[in-house]
């Protein structure tokens, strides 16, 4: 089904051009509720980062509450109280966890325990003038929504996944007792929001079908997280010949990379064609891909920066893979950072979701059906023999991601939902 904007719903670059924040406008203390925070590499936590740090350039005070680090692997230890840290300048109240991923039953943990800990630092919170709530960690609305009433605070909702959907689509949650605790805490949440920003006119449809208001919906395309710098010459630094293709970012059962890997490495179709897929990153189904990975698959773990950076500067094509199973939860955010290095799309995705629907609009790649995993070594293959194809498709998506996905204009749009949110709190 294809989506046309919501009548009501602010949405695109200049969704906010006429109502700008006003430069005389009062500086704010904004508390983000992050259950990822930097220093993880991928996903959610270098979006919120990306957010803490421009609403502090912009002349805000902006505390950050958010778990220890642990995604998308549990590469920093375990600690078992809370502490605080300054990153960049913010101050950050880390809270514990018991971190595992590999069943539901451990993903339920996590993110229960997680939630515990949030109840369990309530009272040293703090009242700041409004909340900044990140969904995923979904249990943790719960503590949002107790402390939210009992501070009789201002609360700003910003989903970047639409758990319940989500975790249904893949199979962590089934009909039952726990989807109906579900189901309720989602309806309870958008009731006591103030303001909701999504990042897709997809998930506004999803919140309007489900009853809420339009006009308290705001649709922010998330910002690019990455710049392009220089390569340390990790990788030898130069361009490798053939047709190099990079998957970056959590392995995890929503990309559903898995059969794709396995249609890529063995198609007939690239038989002849000097191709290879670079994946970076780990994850909960990293071991399906690595079990179907030879020849054509290189898979280098989660990486740092210096050799990330190299592996984009020499990639020709990014790929961004996202299972559909019926429901659009979410938008990688490696779509927006390919795009700012100039990297043309190849995206495994449903044809009429929102994902299809920026790299049609930008013109800077290709789409091929992720229920179809054949489809994509047969476009690789084309592709491999149209590199003057590649590069325009490069420079739309560079060109793009300038109008669209700037941080810095984020922002600004971001606190134009933010001060709305105050507006329509009434103490």
């Amino acid at each position: 089904m294809r989506v046309s904007p919501l009548r009501g719903v602010r949405s695109g670059p200049s969704a906010f051009a006429g109502a700008p924040p006003r430069s005389d406008a009062p500086s704010l203390r904004v508390q983000l509720w992050s259950y990822n925070y930097d220093p993880e590499p991928t996903g959610i936590g270098p979006v919120s980062r990306v957010l803490a740090a421009g609403l502090r350039d912009r002349g805000h005070e902006v505390d950050v509450v958010a778990a220890h680090p642990h995604y998308p692997e549990p590469k920093w230890g375990v600690r078992r109280l809370p502490y605080r840290e300054v990153r960049d300048g913010i101050p950050v109240l880390r809270l514990p966890l018991w971190v595992g991923r590999a069943s539901a039953a451990e993903r339920y943990r996590q993110e229960l325990t997680y939630m515990a800990s949030q109840f369990a630092a309530l009272p040293v919170l703090g009242r700041p003038d409004v909340l900044v709530s990140v969904s995923p960690c979904f249990p943790a609305l719960l503590p949002g929504i107790v402390n939210v009433r009992l501070r009789r605070l201002p609360w700003l909702l910003w989903l970047q996944d639409i758990l319940p959907d989500g975790a249904a689509a893949v199979g962590l949650v089934r009909a039952g007792v726990v989807m109906s605790l579900a189901r309720r805490l989602e309806r309870t949440a958008y009731a006591q929001a103030h303001r909701i920003t999504v990042p897709s006119q997809v998930f506004a449809q999803n919140l309007v079908g489900k009853g809420v208001s339009a006009d308290r919906i705001a649709v922010l395309h998330n910002p690019a997280t990455r710049t392009p710098g220089r390569s340390d010459g990790s990788s030898n630094g130069e361009r490798p010949d053939g047709l190099r293709i990079l998957a970056m970012g959590n392995i995890g059962h929503s990309q559903g990379l898995g059969p794709l890997a396995e249609a890529f490495e063995r198609s007939p179709a690239l038989a002849g064609h000097n191709v290879r897929l670079v994946i970076a990153g780990h994850g909960v189904a990293a071991d399906e891909v690595r079990r179907v990975a030879s020849g054509r698959i290189e898979m280098i773990g989660l990486v740092d920066d210096s050799r990330l950076e190299s592996e984009l500067q020499r990639a020709d094509v990014g790929l961004v893979s996202q299972r559909y199973g019926g429901a659009e939860f979410n938008i990688p955010s490696k779509l927006m950072n390919f795009m700012t290095y100039g990297l043309p799309c190849l995206a495994a995705v449903n044809p009429d979701g929102e994902v299809a629907r920026i790299v049609k609009e930008a013109r800077c790649g290709w789409i091929v059906n992720s229920t179809r995993a054949e489809q994509l070594p047969e476009k690789i293959a084309e592709l491999s023999v149209r590199r003057e194809e590649i590069a325009e498709r490069g420079d739309a998506a560079a060109e793009y991601a300038r109008r669209h996905f700037s941080a810095a204009r984020y922002v600004e749009q971001f606190e134009v939902p933010l001060r709305e949110a105050i507006g329509a709190w009434t103490g």
